[in-house]
């Protein structure tokens, strides 16, 4: 049986060597793969505690999964800064139609038997309302965790983007946001030793 080579997986791979905040010096370099991974962990937590805690009806793996794939088409495009990306509403339209050809291009990558598998995943065409919600939540708080990481450091460059992310995330609240908010965010400002010394 001859099998055609699939270059699907080879793309992902190299979203590690894509670089996100790319404008702003970093204490530490963040890529789009590390990214993608603690939006899932994230994404996923706040579809339990929706479900767990407010009487949700979402299913978390979807989420996680949805979550891992959500920044894959940047493989292909690079990681747009979010205030180019948001300038004017017509880099915005410009720039997700964009977004869009890549999401297919991923998709035309796979073997064709596969395809209807993973475009429910790549193409946030097929994402619910409320699942395209959780997963733009989880990326905006795990951007704020960055925002504090690099603050705690003493990088200032982070000041204004904390501020804009305190905005998105007052924008975009929920009540398994606000519980993640209070229950998991304020760790993050501790160090290793206060965090183990319990």
């Amino acid at each position: 049986m001859t099998v055609n080579q699939s270059h699907f997986f080879a793309h992902l791979s190299r979203l590690k060597l894509i670089n996100r905040w790319p404008l702003m010096r970093n204490v530490r370099t963040e890529n789009v793969s590390e990214h993608s991974l603690q939006v899932a962990f994230v994404a996923h937590a706040l579809a339990i505690i929706k479900n767990r805690k407010f009487n949700g009806n979402v299913n978390p793996e979807r989420i996680a999964l949805i979550a891992m794939y959500h920044d894959s088409s940047e493989v292909l495009t690079g990681d747009m800064p979010t205030p180019t990306k948001y300038y004017n509403p017509q880099i915005t339209v410009e720039y997700k139609k964009i977004e869009k050809i890549a999401q297919n291009k991923l998709i035309a990558m796979l073997p064709e038997e596969l395809q209807d598998d993973f475009r429910p995943l790549i193409n946030d065409d097929y994402y619910s309302e409320q699942e395209k919600h959780i997963v733009k939540q989880a990326d905006a708080l795990c951007a704020y965790l960055k925002t504090i990481e690099e603050l705690s450091a003493g990088n200032n460059e982070f000041k204004l983007a904390e501020q804009r992310l305190k905005k998105t995330l007052s924008e975009r609240s929920s009540p398994e946001m606000e519980y993640f908010m209070q229950i998991f965010v304020p760790s993050f400002n501790l160090s290793l030793d206060e965090i183990t010394s319990e």
